[in-house]
């Protein structure tokens, strides 16, 4: 029986064929060891991808799924059929840079704890600033609104070297996300039901809850072109994430903390709609307004979920959670960068 790889680069892509010849030849650089194995999983892809592959990259191994399982279920099904000790789930627009696997790997085997990892994520069109999806780590606010070192809401920073030390954080962006395949498997891996958007974020609330440990490590450093399959200001997006973020508080808010907390983002949410409809943004209200529909649709199973997710928590308290609100502090108190909201974590 073949020894399992140790190290499985596993891509999950949708119609990606027009990214694969900026961005694979990379992967396949950079990850050449021969304990490491590069895997394009094609979510049923409608285009030539999986065509294209064999093709040009003969050395790839593909994973071909029946569907488009969305992001969260995708990976589900694609690590299925995936035996490693470490997956990096990585998107398809991302650029990797030398020896960028090595230090995370090195993390992950002087602490058992450690579940996930996130590299520093640069932008792949403006190199000099971070990327919004994950920059040098991800924290949420009490209200579970999430933000970055280097990016708050919309604003972007760019990197100095200031967030250059490795640092405990509350999330890792699945834009590249190496995690421990048995933290994964025990924890269920992504919840299905987000389709797409902040599963990365449950699944690492999760991890937490259960006793592991997230981090973010500057010396693996990566480039992301972001908004490839939704754009950043889609009304689509605007659902998922308002939709997912109740998903997400509902399963893993604290009991001490869940009446109090998830009534005060309802109306935060009321609030983010009456801004939607003023600034004459109806698709955007719309989309607030179908994301509560569907959480209410999906009650009863929140419900079961959540009681199996409270079962297993260990922890229920964590620093990463920054324990004001980070709305007030960008709208209100105009704080635009992460070193203005003296938030310490670590």
């Amino acid at each position: 029986m073949a020894k399992p790889t140790k190290i499985a680069i596993v891509i999950l892509s949708w119609n990606g064929e027009k990214l694969f010849d900026d961005f694979l030849p990379s992967v396949i650089e950079h990850s050449n060891s021969e304990n490491m194995e590069v895997i394009v999983a094609d979510n049923g892809s409608e285009d030539k991808s999986v065509e294209h592959l064999r093709l040009f990259y003969p050395s790839v191994r593909i994973i071909g799924l029946k569907a488009n399982y969305g992001f969260a279920e995708g990976y589900n099904q694609a690590l299925k059929q995936v035996e490693a000790e470490f997956f990096i789930l990585l998107n398809s627009d991302v650029k990797v840079t030398q020896n960028w696997i090595g230090p995370c790997i090195e993390r992950f085997e002087a602490n058992e704890k450690l579940a996930a990892i996130q590299p520093k994520i640069l932008s792949y069109n403006q190199p000099d600033k971070f990327e919004y999806a994950g920059a040098a780590g991800g924290f949420i606010d009490k209200f579970g609104y999430p933000f970055c070192r280097g990016r708050i809401l919309n604003r972007i920073e760019k990197d100095f070297g200031q967030y250059d030390e490795p640092s405990t954080i509350f999330w890792a962006t699945g834009a590249c996300m190496f995690i421990r395949a048995s933290a994964f498997k025990t924890a269920g891996g992504f919840d299905g039901d987000f389709w797409a958007h902040m599963e990365e974020i449950d699944l690492c609330w999760r991890l937490k809850n259960q006793g592991y440990k997230v981090v973010y490590e500057p010396k693996s450093v990566v480039y992301h072109l972001g908004g490839g399959t939704l754009s950043y200001g889609s009304p689509k997006k605007v659902y998922l994430n308002f939709r997912n973020n109740l998903f997400m508080l509902f399963k893993n808010l604290p009991r001490q903390q869940f009446t109090r907390i998830f009534f005060l983002r309802m109306v935060l949410d009321g609030v983010a709609a009456v801004k939607f409809i003023i600034g004459l943004n109806n698709s955007e209200f719309w989309a607030v307004l179908k994301a509560h529909f569907s959480f209410y649709k999906n009650l009863a199973i929140l419900i079961r979920k959540r009681k199996l997710v409270q079962k297993l928590v260990i922890v229920k308290n964590h620093p990463e959670v920054f324990s004001k609100s980070i709305m007030w502090k960008f709208f209100i108190q105009k704080k635009r960068k992460f070193s203005e909201l003296h938030f310490n974590p670590n």
